[in-house]
């Protein structure tokens, strides 16, 4: 990579590092369903766009909001059309329904699928003449966006915390994101009920994606004390309570602690970002459809061996701070014991070390993967298209 665009990437960081304290995040409020309408009421919502997927719809989690909402006498429409990975066909169908109806509010409930098509609904009808494509990248959301709330039937995405969604555009096979403080809900509802029929697999991709977050977030060059905060809580939250989660889906605890893990974990990473993992497993996704918490788990610790030297100072304080090892540890030590821990963790959780990639894809993924993340995202070593092909020929099957 040519020395001089390392240098401007490293402008740009400084630049995002400048700021980072300064960004109009802001989290959102947890609440629960009884208090819930009145405070939809009080911000003048009367019909709401309840976006989700037909089996959360099926499994009945979408019951305790509607009776909730029914009782106070707020209309709901329900939107329940969202693939696993939301396209921009679905999200103009949730729109055209939306604006059909007459409605004022949008409610996502469900994984991460929903919640980003409920904020590309929020994010049309605030910009009715710009596509989700004009609005790739950042702050490109112009006008005001309805209220959003969000119920997370998973305990991995965060986006129920966060200012960013992710769409893929059927027509080229490429997933992109969209980031606006604007898309932050303003209410979520944790009810860890809603996780416990997760099945296991699902429950180890989605929170394996949730301490994703939380280690990117937390060795990016862009954190500020209340990130560093969020991600270290989330990332001792699922080492501790993810297996658990896994082995009996009725643990009401552990899926407890994996909701608070990936909501502290989407707030670390709206403030601090991510970084060449979920570049490659967004191009993975775009390409081959694969489950996005899966495709994280497989190339965290890859992505983790190519930053070398320059993440061990951060993982071996966040290992530490999970309790892996004495304050004094030396960091080279304690680094490589974080990344063995969590090689232990996705043998545990069943996560294979390879996929099915075609050998033919790699050079146009690694393009794709970092033409997203690079100058944009604060990573602790900047890698070029060849690096980040060597880590897809090391996961490939």
């Amino acid at each position: 990579m040519n020395v001089f665009y390392k240098i401007f990437c490293r402008e740009i960081h400084l630049g995002l590092k400048l700021v980072s304290p300064f960004l109009p995040y802001r989290a959102p409020r947890q609440t629960y369903y009884g208090e819930l309408p009145a405070l939809l009421q009080k911000a003048g919502a009367s019909r709401v766009l309840l976006v989700t997927g037909k089996s959360v719809r099926a499994h009945g989690l979408c019951e305790p909001l509607l009776a909730a909402l029914e009782a106070a006498g707020i209309s709901t429409e329900i939107f329940d059309d969202v693939p696993a990975n939301p396209t921009l066909s679905c999200v103009e169908a949730a729109v055209s329904l939306y604006r059909e109806k007459g409605c004022d509010c949008v409610a996502a409930v469900g994984g991460g699928s929903p919640m980003d098509c409920a904020k590309g609904v929020c994010a049309r009808v605030a910009s009715p003449k710009k596509s989700l494509i004009k609005m790739k990248g950042a702050l490109k959301v112009k006008g005001k966006v309805p209220l959003l709330f969000a119920v997370p039937t998973t305990a991995g995405s965060g986006s129920e915390a966060t200012a960013a969604a992710v769409f893929t555009d059927e027509n080229r096979h490429e997933k992109f994101a969209v980031f606006s403080f604007k898309l932050v809900p303003k209410y979520i509802v944790l009810d860890p009920a809603l996780t416990v029929s997760l099945p296991p697999a699902a429950t180890a991709d989605t929170g394996m994606d949730a301490l994703t977050h939380a280690v990117e977030a937390y060795i990016g060059l862009c954190t500020t004390a209340d990130s560093r905060d969020y991600a270290e809580t989330a990332a001792s939250r699922v080492f501790d309570h993810l297996p658990a989660a896994y082995a009996n889906g009725r643990d009401r605890e552990a899926r407890a602690h994996m909701q608070c893990a990936a909501e502290g974990a989407g707030e670390a990473f709206t403030i601090s970002y991510v970084g060449y993992v979920h570049a490659l497993a967004h191009a993975l996704g775009g390409a081959y459809g694969l489950p996005h918490g899966r495709l994280c788990a497989v190339l965290l610790v890859p992505v983790l061996r190519a930053y070398g030297k320059n993440a061990q100072k951060k993982l071996a304080r966040l290992a530490k701070e999970c309790d892996f090892c004495e304050k004094d540890t030396p960091k080279k030590e304690a680094a490589e014991l974080f990344i063995q821990k969590t090689e232990e963790l996705c043998r545990t959780l069943g996560i294979p070390e390879k996929i099915q990639i075609e050998e033919k894809d790699i050079p146009a993924l690694a393009r794709r993967a970092a033409k997203e993340a690079n100058p944009l995202y604060p990573v602790p070593k900047i890698l070029d298209e060849k690096a980040l092909a060597h880590i897809l020929r090391a996961i490939k099957l």
